[in-house]
């Protein structure tokens, strides 16, 4: 019953094509006139590249955390529903709606917390442990939600968990260990943990981040709580991707240290112009730059491939009526939660 090791999950080695200016703004002239056409709206992540992001928010559709996304897509009027993102996003958007298109630029943008948690191998871990309630991330499959009591996103996963506790329930959580490892002490709850964690969150260091903050010190320190503990430990603001735009807006500083996914540099760099953002290093002993901060599966969500997706009609969600039946009930307790941070 053990967890794929991340060092065991394969990485594309992806790099994406740099656009002419000229090229990017074709490209999303193109794909602007396809929503249109379609009747379709684009639902972009933090992480995905800024071309894309701004695309979203120009063509009335969102760029956001995994949760807005979902509550997002549900609600849009839109017959289609384009997700940049990585596969649970697409997946979790046809659950939601499945009386809707929902298209991808790729089926390739895979994320190593769901490769990291096979369906079948963490249905026996559940099996394992039967007194437990099942609390799983979004960033898994269809068919591990559908084994779950409750899906949270980084953003409520606390307050989930303390209204378990307070409950007297136990809880078994998958599939990233920091993660459980921060609701777990944040909380005090009777928690065992799935051995999971994102290649670009795990990178993070705790001694480069120490040495940067020596060269910063009136920067704040934003991370997400997907990194090792050691990297946690040393922040001022530990959240989700919102959470972190939140502080960035909030707090005086003007320097921010930010341990997440480079792509929200480009989300923090429009709201916030008149603050500095500096990468959290990956660099230093140990490491091994499988990621360098950015998730490779979000790179492969390119204007050409989407452009493609929306002509073609490719790349399209499917998730089996039975299996997504199941799966809903964990995510409307989700989207149901009042208790968010």
């Amino acid at each position: 019953m053990a967890a794929p090791s991340v060092a065991a999950i394969s990485v594309p080695q992806f790099v994406p094509e740099a656009l002419a200016p000229e090229r990017e703004q074709a490209l999303k002239e193109a794909i602007r006139a396809r929503l249109a056409a379609e009747n379709a709206v684009l639902v972009a992540h933090y992480y995905t590249d800024r071309a894309v992001q701004e695309l979203a928010e120009e063509t009335g559709g969102c760029v956001a955390d995994s949760l807005e996304m979902a509550r997002f897509g549900q609600k849009h009027p839109a017959k289609t529903l384009v997700v940049a993102g990585v596969r649970f996003m697409g997946e979790t958007a046809k659950i939601l709606s499945p009386e809707k298109r929902v298209l991808m630029p790729t089926l390739e943008a895979e994320c190593s917390l769901d490769l990291g948690c096979p369906p079948e191998t963490f249905s026996a871990f559940c099996d394992a442990h039967p007194d437990r309630t099942v609390v799983v991330y979004a960033n898994t499959s269809a068919a591990v939600k559908a084994r779950a009591d409750w899906v949270v996103t980084s953003s409520i996963a606390v307050a989930v968990v303390e209204h378990l506790k307070a409950k007297g329930e136990k809880i078994l959580w998958a599939p990233d260990k920091h993660l459980g490892g921060y609701i777990q002490k944040e909380t005090g709850a009777d928690m065992v943990l799935w051995d999971g964690a994102c290649i670009v969150h795990e990178e993070f260091k705790s001694q480069g981040l120490t040495d940067l903050r020596r060269a910063f010190p009136d920067a704040a320190v934003l991370v997400h709580p997907e990194s090792p503990e050691g990297v946690v430990a040393q922040a001022d603001v530990v959240g989700s991707t919102s959470a972190i735009l939140k502080a960035a807006e909030t707090l005086p500083n003007t320097q921010f240290i930010v341990a997440t996914d480079r792509g929200i540099f480009s989300t923090l760099q429009r709201k916030v112009p008149g603050k500095q953002f500096i990468e959290a290093p990956t660099a230093g002993n140990g490491a091994t730059c499988r990621s360098c901060a950015h998730c490779p599966w979000m790179a492969m969500n390119e204007l050409e491939a989407m452009l493609a997706s929306l002509e073609q009609g490719t790349n399209e969600i499917h998730v089996p009526e039975a299996l997504a039946a199941r799966a809903l009930l964990p995510l409307e307790r989700m989207l149901g939660f009042q208790g968010a941070r």
